[in-house]
Order: C-alpha cells, then sequence, then structure tokens
C-alpha cells in the first residue's frame, strides 16, 4: 500500500528455514529429514526449499521427504492431516520434521511427542510446545520489525514503503532457549552461527523459491 504513513514488511523465510535445515541435518540419525507445508503455495515451497537447501548443504546426501496438508484455506487448521503427514515421515525414517503450516503444524508436535523424535517450530518460538520434542523453531521477529517502525517513527526517520527483513536484519532466526538448548550440541550450534554469519555478510545466499519460479516462468 503506497501511503505516507504505511511501512509493508516482508521477511526472508528462506534464510531462517535454511539455518534450521543445517540443524536438523546436523541432528539427524537418519540422514533422513521431513518438511511439512500447510496450503501448497509459492510461500510456503520457499520455506521448503530454503529447508531443503540448508540440510542437503550441512550433511549431503540427507534425504528430505516432503508434504502438504493441502491446497486450500482448510489447510492451516488441519492437524489431525498433519498428524497422519508426520507419523508417516517418522515411519520412513525422518527424525526431525520441520512444519510451516500455521495451527496444523500442532498435529506434527502430538506425532513427534508420541514417537519420541524431533519437531521444529514455524514463525513464532514454539520451543515451550512439547519441551524436549521441539529441536528448534524457525522465527520471524515481527517484534523487531515493529519496534524499529516505531522508534524509527520517534525519531523523526519513519520511511514509508516496502521493507525486507533476513538474518542480516535480525529479520528471521531460529530460537534457542531454556526448552531446547540441551538438545542442541556445541558442535552444531558453531556450524550454524557460521553459516548465520555467511549469509548476513552475502556470502552465502540461499535459493529462493519466488527467483527459481520466476527463472522457470
Amino acid at each position: 500500500m503506497d501511503l505516507p504513513n504505511v511501512q509493508s514488511i516482508n521477511f526472508e523465510e528462506q534464510e531462517g528455514s535454511y539455518l534450521v535445515g543445517a540443524i536438523a541435518a546436523l541432528t539427524s540419525k537418519t540422514k533422513t529429514v521431513g518438511f511439512i507445508g500447510g496450503m501448497d503455495i509459492p510461500l510456503i515451497r520457499r520455506f521448503e526449499l530454503g529447508f531443503k537447501s540448508g540440510a542437503q548443504a550441512a550433511v549431503p546426501g540427507t534425504k528430505v521427504l516432503s508434504n502438504y496438508v493441502g491446497t486450500s484455506s482448510d489447510a492451516w487448521k488441519n492437524p489431525t492431516k498433519a498428524k497422519e503427514l508426520a507419523l508417516s515421515q517418522y515411519q520412513k525414517k525422518a527424525d526431525v520434521i520441520f512444519h510451516a503450516a500455521g495451527a496444523s503444524g500442532l498435529g506434527l508436535f502430538d506425532a513427534a511427542e508420541e514417537t519420541k523424535k524431533f519437531a521444529i517450530g514455524c514463525d513464532s518460538n514454539q520451543n515451550w510446545v512439547k519441551p524436549g520434542r521441539i529441536l528448534t523453531s524457525m522465527t520471524k521477529r515481527v517484534d523487531v520489525a515493529v519496534y524499529e517502525a516505531i522508534e524509527t517513527k520517534k525519531a523523526g526517520k519513519f520511511k514509508p514503503g516496502k521493507r525486507i527483513l533476513g538474518i542480516a536484519e535480525s529479520g528471521v532466526d531460529f530460537a534457542l532457549d531454556e526448552h531446547n538448548k540441551a538438545l542442541l550440541p556445541a558442535d552444531v550450534l558453531k556450524k550454524v552461527e557460521a553459516l548465520k554469519s555467511q549469509i548476513a555478510k552475502k556470502t552465502l545466499v540461499v535459493p529462493d523459491y519466488y527467483k527459481k519460479s520466476a527463472t522457470k516462468s
């Protein structure tokens, strides 16, 4: 929306997904991880590509299983279906599954608890939902975006228009707190922090489904 008092903020979902993909692969015992998307749309394909790229870059040869809950808006609120998909992926040797499925992701968490395997949360820090079963969460730092918008307004430096926040702008990240710090070995964190630094410095460019789709078309 092109108005003088409006700032539109987008996030580089693929960058945060790349990091949790690396975490998934580095902690997997089976070299098989999974992804469950909600509605099959380009935005969620962006999460998937980032996750897959991170996993396979961190541990070459890692297999990434992928399923979507559906093709309509109901896909965001069907935890029963997401649990079925998760159980199927776990049965196919996935031991870490990342969701980008809204409320449907709660079904993944139930499946992780039931099978005693791992899940990865999305958008907000979901580590607390099933402590010990949520390996980490890919976070979109909406709090950072809102705070910075308010501060620039207070300072008289507010600029309308579009902003894009990635790792370099602290717009996306992975969650580390009291609920999951015991799950992530120091060597894994060291490797992922190195990747994070490379992405921030633009020496590592994460594949972007939006750009890939544009190239194909």
